[in-house]
Order: structure tokens, then sequence, then C-alpha cells
């Protein structure tokens, strides 16, 4: 539809054209000097050594390696929230292990220790905890949680790519953390990744694990000096090639220099929201952040009272905007199997609807966005109470 609002979208511009213009004119399009200078400004952005991060081909692939590295496998167990992207309880899964999915609280719709403390068990291997929307939730109590009980902790911050708690970055508060750079993020590379991994000996082992796990001195000059044939190599383990390039590492570089004014933009675009919608009846805005917390402001959600959820939807669409919800609970997919009994999740994901949330929106989008949920709500809910004809 034409003048369509979309959910989410990219910025990308003059600056993503001459990086990549660059790389072509270089004759090398492959992982090279770019890419490793997207790991080393990415580990800069999160206030880690560079040896602890590897970039991938997608966030999902990093979350693949994660559980890899965990030491997941048959038996293991491994809770995550159930308001989680699908790449998670695949990587659980396709390990033979059991995901466990623990419940969120409503309204932010992220877990808290307690939410992940009742879903353990003598089974557990790992945690991975999802920062919904971008708000790093009790990330740091869970932290705490899992070391106490000896548990890995691996953050999905596929969402939360400038997220802090108290200045630290989220995705450096457990074992590991991974990051998603696809069309639909905030920094995007049109598909890319990254993990992060704390054990040093563990960190060295992951970009190999992205790379088939080949054991290989890399590049002609290198194996010169070690005196061996640059062509052969050795296998450390059965693993996929997941590994990015440096035409998407070029886009991602100048992305990483625009990420501040893009998320002041969307925290300016969401204080617009919280003051045009306060006060709607039957309309609840994202709770305020605590003290110290840091979104990265990638979704923008309200909760609707009865049951209008998805006519609103319908309504906007019609208007010409494109709202959503992100994540369907992974306990109602009967492939994992699940009995859980989620409430909070359930009323979450049963009331939430998601509006348009990116830098590309100017104050008159957001304007639209407002005064077509104000009206479409209004009469929604004037409708449901309407008392029925004699």
């Amino acid at each position: 539809m034409k003048d369509m609002i979309n959910v989410f979208q990219p910025m990308l511009g003059e600056q993503e054209l001459a990086a990549v213009r660059e790389v072509f004119e270089s004759n090398w399009i492959g992982r090279g000097e770019r890419t490793k200078a997207f790991e080393e400004g990415f580990a800069r952005h999160l206030g880690v050594g560079p040896r602890h991060v590897t970039s991938t081909n997608s966030c999902t692939e990093a979350t693949f390696i994660a559980m890899e590295l965990a030491g997941v496998g048959p038996g293991a167990e491994v809770v995550l929230p159930t308001i989680s992207f699908v790449g998670a309880g695949n990587a659980v899964a396709s390990r033979g292990a059991r995901p466990v999915f623990c419940d969120v609280d409503p309204r932010t719709l992220n877990p808290t220790a307690d939410h992940v403390e009742a879903a353990l068990t003598p089974r557990t291997r790992a945690v991975v905890v999802l920062h919904y929307g971008g708000r790093p939730g009790d990330v740091a109590r869970i932290a705490e949680l899992c070391r106490e009980r000896g548990v890995l902790l691996v953050e999905d911050a596929a969402i939360a790519v400038a997220s802090r708690v108290d200045g630290r970055a989220c995705g450096t508060f457990g074992d590991m953390g991974v990051w998603s750079f696809d069309h639909g993020k905030i920094l995007v590379t049109v598909d890319g990744g990254m993990l992060y991994v704390r054990d040093p000996e563990l960190a060295a082992r992951a970009p190999k694990l992205a790379y088939l796990g080949m054991e290989q001195v890399s590049g002609y000059d290198q194996a010169l000096r070690a005196r061996t044939r640059w062509w052969e190599f050795e296998l450390s383990s059965f693993s996929r090639r997941s590994v990015t390039n440096d035409v998407l590492s070029a886009v991602g570089l100048v992305q990483l220099g625009r990420l501040p004014g893009f998320v002041a933009r969307r925290r300016r675009i969401a204080e617009r929201y919280d003051r045009g919608l306060a006060g709607v009846e039957g309309l609840l805005c994202p709770p305020p952040l605590p003290p110290g917390h840091e979104s990265s402001h990638y979704m923008y959600w309200i909760q609707l009272e009865g049951g209008i959820r998805d006519d609103l939807a319908r309504d906007l669409y019609e208007r010409g905007i494109y709202t959503t919800f992100r994540y369907p609970p992974l306990h109602r997919v009967r492939a994992y199997g699940s009995d859980a009994v989620l409430p909070g999740a359930d009323r979450a994901a049963d009331g939430t609807l998601l509006l348009p949330m990116h830098q590309g929106l100017t104050d008159a989008d957001v304007d639209r966005v407002v005064d077509a949920v104000r009206e479409c709500v209004r009469a929604r809910l004037g409708r449901r109470r309407s008392p029925a004809p004699a």
C-alpha cells in the first residue's frame, strides 16, 4: 500500500553505498580487513576485548554456535522465556536438548529472576534470556542467579544493540551474548550477527565453529612463516559455514558510527508516543524504565483491554499503518512439545500490539499513528460497551 507506515525499517544511504563501492573496488569482497575492523569496532562499543567477539552471517547462527560452546546436548535442559524468537528455541532443540519455557512479566514481556528460577532443574545446562523491545529487564539479577546455580547464561541481545544497565552493555552480563544486524534491526548490515564469549578459551573456539570447524593457518604469508601448506587443514568439529563478509561489514562499520543518532531519534519517538497516547481509556503504554536502564527502543508497544487488539490492527492497516506482535509464545508451538502454563505471557501475547518504531519516522508520521490509535481504540471500545438494543 502506498504511504504505508512500516513497523520496522532500516536507514541506509550514500555513506553505506560509498563504503560498499570501496569494497568492490578493492577486489576483495570476502571476509577480510573490513570484517576485522567491524568486529573490533563492535567490541569497543560493548567495552570488551576484540578477541571475545566473532561476526556471523546471522544472530540465529550465533545462537547455534553459543549452544555448542555451552555444551548443550541430549538430556540437557535450557530455560528461556516463552516470549522469544523461534531461532533461540530451534538452537536448543537442534542439539537434542529440551527447551523449558518460563513466564514473563505481562507488562514488560521480560522474565524476572523469579520466573527463571522457577523453571530451573538439576538438568538445566543454560539459560537464554531475551531483552524484549530493547529493554534490559532483570538481566543483572538473572546473571547473578545463574552464577550461583552454576548455569551458563546466554543473552539474546538481538534487539538490544545499545541497551545498558548502569553503563554496562546488555549481552555482556552473562557468559555469551548474540546480536542481530538483519534488515529490520537498528544497526543493519542487510544480514548478519555477532557473538560475544566471555571465557577466553571458548572465545578462541568460536571463529573455528563459525567456519566449518577448520583448524587452518589463515593466509599465504602466515602459512609460510609456520612452514605449512596454506591449502591444508584439519577439523576440530563438524560445523557449518556461518561467517560474514567485507561487503556487509563495510555497511556495518558505517551503521555503527550512526548508531548513537539512531537510538537518540528512537528515544524521542518513544517519548512522543508516550505523550500522545497518555490517558487513552483501555490502553496502556510501556512502563517506565528502572533507574540506570537504557533501552535501544527497538519496539514500542501498547496493551489493550476488551479483546480489541486484532480488530485494532486491522483498523490501523486500513489507514496505512502496519502493526504486528512479536514474539508469539513458544510454549504454544506444538513442535516444542511444551505443556507449560504461563499466564503472564498468555495475557501479554493476547493484548499487545507493536506500533511503528524506526528512526526514519517523522514527527508527522508519529502523530498520524497516535491520532489513528486514539480514534480507533475509542470507537472499538465504545462499540463493545454499547448496550444491546431492547
